[in-house]
């Protein structure tokens, strides 16, 4: 007999904290112009891709021999670098390792990047969310 755990995901909201009693309340963002057309969010495997081919540009590296010191396909890899292919997180530890990277670190150096651009787009100062509040957190699903 076994012991089957169906799949479940465990949920952590990532939002501001409630005010504390006391504490005046944040108020809520503006709602969007409508004339104004949103900015896409950057996608998570086009920031990683970004991630690797700077590295591997920066260490004057093709991608032959960053593919070969990963043992992942050339053409695999560069689908990976453009952001064409949602890569797993073993091929993403094989080529982080290649360029003498951590997992830690090439998805500490996305995390950076999507910080960087949502908070430009949305007109905030570094790390800050519409409201003001500091956001500094990374979300993965498997």
């Amino acid at each position: 007999m076994s012991s089957h755990v169906p799949n479940e995901a465990r949920v952590i909201p990532l939002h501001p904290p409630a005010a504390r009693p006391g504490q005046r309340p944040v108020a809520s963002p503006a709602p969007p112009d409508p004339s104004v057309p949103a900015a896409r969010e950057p996608l998570w495997r086009d920031l990683v891709g970004d991630v690797l081919r700077r590295e591997r540009l920066a260490q004057e590296r093709t991608l032959k021999e960053v593919a070969q010191a990963a043992r992942i396909s050339m053409p695999y890899l560069s689908e990976v670098e453009r952001g064409r292919k949602e890569a797993s997180s073993e091929v993403l530890a094989a080529a982080a390792h290649a360029l003498g990277l951590g997992l830690g670190d090439l998805l500490s150096r996305a995390q950076g990047e999507l910080v960087r651009i949502t908070a430009r787009h949305a007109g905030a100062s570094r790390g800050r969310g519409p409201s003001g509040a500091r956001h500094n957190g990374l979300c993965l699903a498997a």
